[in-house]
């Protein structure tokens, strides 16, 4: 693997070897999300219980610079667990992009994020992020993927895709989340600037819409996420009240 680490004004920022970025960190604000991309897989939250989130668990499936596991772990105090197949990632992670050691509520686990969806259980939170180094497509895709997430989760649980890539289909991506979660409700995203299409996946009772409300309003005074914009989008997208 040919990984690049580059900064400029402030932005440290990991590449493959090519021109797409597969993380960035801000040096004065390590902790914050700072792709939109990753801004919009948090979306999930809207979909949780605020007050019980340090009893929740979340993996993240593809670490890249590790900000989606570092947000979860630092600032929303969930237990968060990564699945990592290169072991040079993680290294980089470590030395350049400010991740914790393993400890209390954080574990990276190198192995093959598939393998690993397949046998694990108990997860309320699953984010699929997992990309080589060409970002061709999602290196994680298939119904019986979706289908073993689907299995790795308890009641209620929630399932956020990222979808990139040149040779990605969205259309066909989105139609086999449907049918290996077999989720309540599904709320696509539109493409970010760089062309990231995030997928939030409810495995669970779908909340009523005055509390999707009250949590976007919390959401954003708790943590400065664009919660009121996620609503938004999911119903011009779906239609109020979101659903599958």
């Amino acid at each position: 693997m040919d990984l690049e680490i580059s900064e400029a004004e402030g932005l440290r920022v990991m590449r493959f070897g090519t021109h797409w970025c597969q993380g960035a960190m801000r040096l004065d604000a390590p902790d914050r999300l700072e792709m939109e991309y990753a801004l919009r897989m948090s979306a999930w939250l809207l979909f949780h219980d605020l007050a019980s989130l340090r009893e929740q668990h979340l993996v993240t499936l593809g670490l890249g610079a590790g900000s989606l596991t570092k947000f979860a772990y630092r600032v929303l105090g969930v237990e968060a667990t990564a699945v990592e197949i290169e072991a040079e990632v993680i290294a980089a992670c470590r030395e350049h992009f400010m991740l914790p050691p393993d400890g209390a509520g954080l574990r990276v686990v190198h192995a093959d994020a598939a393998d690993f969806i397949a046998k694990e259980r108990g997860f309320d939170v699953v984010q699929v992020d997992a990309y080589d180094a060409s970002v061709d497509k999602p290196a994680l895709d298939s119904e019986a993927f979706y289908a073993d997430c689907r299995g790795a989760l308890r009641d209620g649980g929630t399932v956020a895709v990222n979808l990139v890539g040149r040779g990605l289909d969205v259309r066909a991506s989105v139609a086999r989340i449907r049918q290996g979660l077999q989720p309540r409700a599904v709320w696509q995203f539109p493409p970010t600037e760089a062309g990231n299409v995030v997928v939030i996946a409810h495995c669970g009772e779908m909340p009523p819409e005055e509390v999707l409300a009250a949590r976007a309003v919390e959401i954003e005074q708790r943590w400065d996420l664009p919660a009121g914009s996620w609503l938004a989008m999911a119903r011009r997208s779906a239609g109020p009240p979101p659903s599958a």
